[in-house]
């Protein structure tokens, strides 16, 4: 593996001194040559005794630790964090990960029931399968460790000695470790220098001035770990990590921090960081190995990757990531789709403004703001007055709102009613005339009573917040009905039902908008819920003998749609179908 190269032989830790610029004649439109002028410029410190031939070989092993592996669009490295009670749990991990085809372990010292700095650090060495990094983090800087500092400096100088290829120092006790260290030889151990703020992401401008602070300690990388209070908190990461001249680890923790540890290797960062199980994380808001390697694609991701994204809150629970990213790999698009827990959707939009981010879908509860933010937005779309695609047009990067929610959803329904008709193949809508009763005013709530009042049904508009069914009725054409009412109205046998509000989304799966006593009025039930697939309304719809329509014929059917208008090509149907059958 190319990490296995450790280009800092012989490191002697003295004054700095300036080294030849061997990097004046690189390229550095993309991301590989970026890491090539990072560390040529920015090596660990050498002793002023350093030969030319010394200097020539080191940037010889640089450009082998450098250059990506075949099959690999970045530089990025993935690590492995092993949280472990025991050594020997260490090690098993360690040979997960190295099954894996990570780049490198972090192992969190501080998490070890018992320590001997010595022999633990030296058994775990002896058993490297990968570079090793070692970390031992106090709980002031968010770990669990709690006891003398000289003891823990004292593990890390260890570490070194005995060949270490990384340790994780705090800038809070860098100057006090460089101090202790300064004079001896150490092989090859690079020394990450962290800053960790849980509470949120500085300015650009005091990002900047704390990887100067970093560097001047006489780090070889910066590692700067901040807190997402908005996802636009991540753009002020990107924009140092761009920007910098030294190998810098740029993680903005947190959900809304997500796309800081997966874009990284689109942005020239050094490293980040995925888990060997979901949810067993050493910081928050950490993915899983698995997610970033095979969800996100990870080693394809480039500099002229193009990102597209699901704006929404919630988003955790979406399986457009899982579908797009699969689909855009079957036919070779560079692209990657990302889930994007957004606060203030009118924020998001104009911090990422760049080409980079190319389109996006949008869910609840965004549809509606999202039209009035668009430069355009297709009739259809405006008629509706929710957007849930977003393109950005490449010859001006202009907003264009698409509507396809609305396509899916008919689609779907019409679909199950002309089951229940034998499969006549009328060009008549089976929706025409039928009573068509709408839970939910929002943007999905929109489309489909759109949608069904344009196929010719007498459409009800049902929601908790009476006048905002009454707004939508009023638009389309139709009646309204206060939710709490739904249970007792049946004004004739054989009307159609569709859900489309959050009740019974995960995790409040127990919930349902309507009582089963009163589905029997009901000849078909749609719920546009997909998480899960069988929500307590379709099974108590199902119980009561009415055909079902599931959510997740929606999300297909809106899914191709925005395949579509991401890549311009059409939609791989039946690909869709088969990476969806099992959820």
């Amino acid at each position: 593996m190319c990490c296995e190269v450790y280009p800092n032989k012989n490191k002697t830790i003295t004054n700095k001194i300036t080294l030849p610029k061997f990097n004046s004649h690189l390229n550095f439109s993309d991301g590989f040559s970026k890491r090539c002028r990072n560390s040529l410029s920015y090596l660990p410190r050498f002793s002023s005794t350093a030969s030319n031939s010394t200097l020539i070989f080191v940037c010889f092993c640089i450009l082998q630790i450098t250059a990506p592996s075949v099959g690999r669009k970045n530089v990025t490295l993935i690590c492995v964090p092993v949280i472990a009670e025991s050594v020997e749990k260490m090690k098993i991990d360690m040979h997960k990960a190295k099954a894996e085809g990570v780049d490198l372990v972090e192992l969190r010292l501080d998490s070890l029931n018992t320590f001997n700095p010595f022999q633990d650090i030296n058994i775990l060495i002896r058993h490297r399968l990968l570079p090793l990094l070692f970390t031992y983090r106090p709980k002031w800087e968010g770990g669990m460790y709690d006891g003398d500092e000289n003891k823990r400096l004292d593990a890390l100088r260890i570490a070194m000695e005995l060949g270490a290829d990384y340790i994780d120092v705090e800038l809070k006790v860098a100057p006090q470790f460089y101090d202790s260290i300064r004079g001896k030889t150490y092989n090859q151990t690079r020394v990450i220098v962290s800053s960790h703020n849980f509470e949120l992401t500085p300015s650009t401008e005091d990002l900047g001035n704390l990887v100067a602070r970093i560097q001047a300690t006489g780090a070889d990388i910066v590692k700067i770990a901040t807190t997402a209070v908005d996802i636009a908190d991540v753009a002020r990461m990107f924009q140092i990590t761009v920007h910098s001249q030294v190998p810098l680890i740029g993680i903005v923790m947190g959900d809304r921090g997500l796309i800081s540890r997966v874009l990284c290797a689109k942005f020239g960062g050094y490293l980040t960081f995925g888990t060997l199980e979901s949810g067993v994380v050493s910081a928050p808001g950490q993915p899983s190995l698995k997610d970033l390697l095979h969800l996100y694609n990870f080693r394809a991701l480039a500099p002229d990757t193009k990102v597209y994204g699901l704006i929404g809150k919630p988003v955790s629970q979406s399986k457009s990531p899982t579908l797009l990213n699969e689909a855009f790999k079957s036919v070779g698009f560079n692209g990657v789709y990302i889930i994007l827990l957004v606060d203030d959707i009118a924020n998001f939009l104009r911090t990422y403004s760049s080409t980079d981010f190319m389109g996006f879908s949008v869910t609840l509860p965004h549809k509606e703001t999202a039209v009035k933010l668009c430069d355009e937005v297709d009739p259809v779309a405006k008629s509706i007055g929710a957007v849930n695609c977003i393109i950005r047009r490449p010859t001006d990067g202009k907003l264009i709102g698409y509507n396809t929610d609305y396509v899916g959803a008919i689609s779907a329904i019409e679909d199950g009613l002309r089951g229940n008709h034998n499969g006549s193949s009328t060009t008549v809508s089976p929706l025409a005339g039928k009573l068509f009763v709408v839970i939910g005013a929002g943007g999905a709530g929109k489309a489909v009573a759109y949608g069904a009042k344009e196929k010719g049904a007498r459409v009800v508009i049902a929601n908790r917040t009476y006048d905002r069914a009454r707004e939508l009725a009023d638009a389309i054409g139709g009646e309204a009905l206060p939710l709490a009412d739904l249970d007792n109205f049946h004004s004739e046998d054989g009307m159609i039902l569709a859900n489309t509000s959050s009740i019974g989304m995960i995790p409040k799966v127990d919930e349902t908008p309507i009582s089963k006593h009163a589905l029997k009025h009901y000849s078909i039930v749609f719920d546009a819920v997909y998480t899960p697939k069988m929500t307590r309304l379709l099974k108590e719809a199902e119980e009561a003998g009415v055909t079902i329509v599931t959510g997740f014929e929606m999300f297909i059917g809106q899914a191709y749609g925005q395949f579509e208008n991401f890549t311009g090509l059409p939609a791989p149907k039946k690909l869709f179908r088969q990476i969806m059958k099992d959820y």
